[in-house]
């Protein structure tokens, strides 16, 4: 099978990707779920600045919200995904924009090719959409590996303190994001369920509509992603709470961003 473009930009979807759905749910609005405020590209250019060189490896491409606008940066981006709806609507960008994005059908707990990469990179709470704890490990390991001694892993995903302290010892909340466009933004109705899942109702308001979606996440501690990196031979370079290099602050930051290298051939890891 297939996922295809009026204008022709294909990629080959296959039956034995597990796929969760993420997909079916948000593809047709993924792209208003988070506002037009600069920060794809503010993403991209960080990414870019932390490139060693070579090649580019986005896991959970979606999109390709970061992914394109960091091609004019450092050249082809190769982006996996699971979900063939999101896979579909980055051909159309594709198509649209003539970025060099590669979309490939894959899931990142057993992604492999035969690169190696300067850069791999996963982002927007991608790796906390695998709510089992040893399948993110299994994750992170398949990254490292895609790695050319010297290169980059780069995590994002939410902030569990931040998240729990939104909640104020409750077990459901609910939240409105306002966006600069007129009569947008999101309503997010907020649950935390035992055992570190997070559930969270996207309501989403712009262009004179209303999109619903539901994820469930877990909720992954920067102590884990550390875990797991450590595990795979990988260094912890530096960490942040926001793409603008602010310091990581355990309830203050939405996000934890982590910098991780894999040490060159013979260099010692500290």
């Amino acid at each position: 099978m297939s996922t295809a473009t009026p204008s022709g930009t294909s990629v080959a979807t296959s039956p034995e990707v597990q796929d969760i759905g993420y997909g079916r749910v948000f593809a047709d609005f993924y792209d208003r779920l988070l506002p037009h405020d600069g920060s794809a590209e503010q993403t991209a250019g960080v990414l870019a600045s932390w490139h060693p060189g070579g090649a580019t490896l986005e896991l959970g491409v979606g999109t390709g919200r970061v992914a394109v606008p960091l091609t004019r940066l450092v050249g082809e981006v190769v982006g996996v995904d699971s979900s063939p709806e999101m896979l579909r609507r980055l051909c159309e960008t594709v198509d649209a924009t003539g970025a060099p994005v590669t979309p490939v059908h894959g899931d990142i707990r057993t992604y492999a090719d035969d690169s190696r990469y300067g850069l791999v990179y996963c982002v927007c709470a991608t790796l906390s959409l695998v709510c089992d704890p040893a399948e993110q490990r299994t994750a992170v390991a398949r990254a490292a590996r895609q790695l050319a001694p010297g290169g980059t892993l780069v995590v994002e995903t939410h902030n569990p303190g931040f998240v729990t302290a939104l909640h104020e010892g409750r077990a459901r909340t609910s939240f409105f994001i306002p966006y600069a466009e007129p009569g947008a933004g999101v309503q997010t109705y907020s649950t935390l369920i035992p055992g570190g899942l997070w559930h969270a109702s996207h309501l989403v308001h712009g262009g004179g509509r209303v999109s619903i979606g539901t994820e469930v996440t877990r909720l992954t501690t920067a102590e884990d992603v550390d875990s797991y990196a450590a595990d795979a031979g990988l260094v912890l370079v530096s960490r942040h709470g926001d793409w603008a290099g602010g310091p990581f602050l355990p309830e203050g930051s939405g996000v934890h961003i982590s910098r991780y290298r894999r040490p060159a051939s013979g260099e010692e890891r500290s």
